[in-house]
């Protein structure tokens, strides 16, 4: 067994999540091996999301840049169910934006970002199977080879075969409506086509073309039951769609790419046994209403990297890695509630189109509107991290110290010390916290101790406290 040994971690799967993982993983230097079972990135360029929380992180890793020059800029509104609001006053991030981007280019971005910090990945490569033990997992892949390591992470996606050799209930609803997307070309003059959407979007959501440019454009119509999954929808089915609803077919031909996307709603039961581990997709699935997709899959990644890294190298408290399902299961349980609302919202039925002007109007009420582009974004995720002020548990915003940017103090995956009072010390945790003293830091408290994801574990100015909380999430001193 011990001469299969190769790393610390394998990761199936290189989507965003895979990649964003193994990012954060190396970042302690451990050991990481991604195995991607497709050859070649995907075909079809899907415009994703990034909401406000996963450009926090991004800015956090140095990444937003290069995020922001391959993507566009558009305004952190009208998410939930579609409703058309504007951004609520004075949003509490540095970062109140979405950046739209296509996703074989994020996906690219995370990728070369891990390899960048030494992870390995290879193309072509599917799990089929592994057994683990109390010393390691042994993976087999679908050539016969054979790895070993000391933990496994399934990020491979809805259909996830870790999941499923691992035995893991993945309860939920199936599909029960089914949308047809694609990019393809049209006959007929943008301005009868814009006005025809804004006719037929009324009654008919999720229902749009939209141009991408060079007489592209992006295609979705319901569909007219649900299919199979595994088979792309046919130029004709378009059509057909396009007609029975629209009364015209636009002219559409010479498609790039399509594909179907129901609303099924799935979560995994349990995110860990033993060495092996889920996060993104492979537990947790949802309608893709509010675009919040992959951006739960990075945030799960962002919240497991620094605790499995903890782990191998050998200072991670004993129940340090149980928090990652107690933090990031009820997150996700709290996604699929809100998308089954949206989806609910985006029917064309009578009752949900009543309880949606109904909640059109209460968004005018600054305090909803803001409420659920936290609850989208995931700006206003709070960890329950025993009592304490409300911050306690949040994410801390990217503030100016005298050192810089917040988040540029967070770069390379490390806890901080964040010290108004430059009273207190993170000396015999200096190898996993830095300490920032700044009386400037504009902090309506004294102190805060932040995890390498930017959450807020502690608060206060009493050297005894901050201790037991520095044992808490980053182990005993160093001697």
């Amino acid at each position: 067994m011990r001469s299969l040994t190769s790393t610390d971690v394998i990761i199936a799967g290189c989507g965003p999540t895979g990649a964003m993982l193994a990012a954060e993983l190396r970042l302690h230097d451990v050991r990481v091996l991604v195995l991607e079972k497709e050859t070649e990135p995907v075909s079809f360029t899907r415009i994703v999301g990034l909401h406000v929380r996963s450009l926090e992180l991004m800015a956090m890793r140095g990444l937003l840049d290069r995020v922001v020059q391959h993507g566009r800029k558009r305004p952190a509104s009208g998410f939930f169910a579609a409703i058309a609001k504007p951004i609520p006053r004075n949003l509490d991030s540095a970062h109140a934006y979405l950046v739209g981007i296509q996703q074989p280019v994020i996906v690219q971005l995370l990728e070369d970002h891990a390899i960048e910090l030494g992870a390995q990945v290879r193309h072509g490569c599917a799990v089929a199977g592994f057994e683990q033990d109390d010393e390691g997992v042994t993976v087999e892949l679908a050539d016969g080879e054979r790895l070993r390591s000391r933990y496994l992470v399934g990020c491979d996606g809805a259909r996830s075969t870790v999941r499923k050799l691992l035995g893991v209930g993945f309860p939920g609803e199936p599909s029960r409506t089914e949308t047809l997307m694609g990019e393809m070309e049209v006959g007929v003059p943008q301005e009868e086509i814009a006005a025809k959407v804004r006719e037929i979007g009324e009654n008919h959501r999720p229902f749009w073309l939209r141009p991408f440019g060079g007489g592209i454009y992006s295609v979705v119509v319901p569909a007219a039951g649900v299919g199979d999954r595994s088979q792309p929808p046919t130029l004709e089915e378009f059509q057909q769609r396009l007609r029975a609803i629209a009364g015209t077919d636009f002219g559409v031909h010479s498609p790039r790419w399509t594909s179907r996307f129901g609303d099924a709603t799935r979560l995994a039961e349990r995110y860990r046994v033993g060495r092996v581990l889920l996060a993104g997709d492979a537990a947790h699935i949802h309608p893709p209403v509010g675009g919040q997709g992959i951006n739960l899959g990075v945030q799960d990644a962002s919240n497991l990297g620094w605790k499995l890294a903890a782990r191998i190298r050998g200072w991670a408290p004993e129940p340090l890695l149980d928090t990652y399902q107690a933090e990031r299961r009820p997150v996700a349980e709290d996604v699929l509630d809100n998308t089954r609302a949206q989806t609910e919202l985006l029917s064309p039925e009578p009752g949900p189109r009543a309880v949606r002007r109904l909640l059109t109007e209460l968004m005018d009420f600054d305090e909803v509107n803001r409420h659920l582009i936290e609850k989208v974004t995931a700006i206003g995720v709070r960890y329950d991290f025993g009592d304490g002020p409300d911050l306690l548990g949040r994410r801390l915003r990217d503030i100016d110290l005298r050192q810089g940017r917040l988040y540029d103090l967070l770069r390379h995956g490390r806890g901080l010390l964040l010290d108004r009072t430059g009273h207190l010390t993170a000396d015999g945790w200096s190898d996993r916290v830095d300490h920032v003293a700044d009386p400037t830091a504009a902090l309506d408290v004294p102190c805060v101790l932040l995890r390498p994801d930017g959450h807020v574990a502690w608060i206060g100015d009493d050297q005894k406290d901050l201790d037991g909380h520095l044992s808490r999430w980053f182990g005993v001193p160093a001697d």
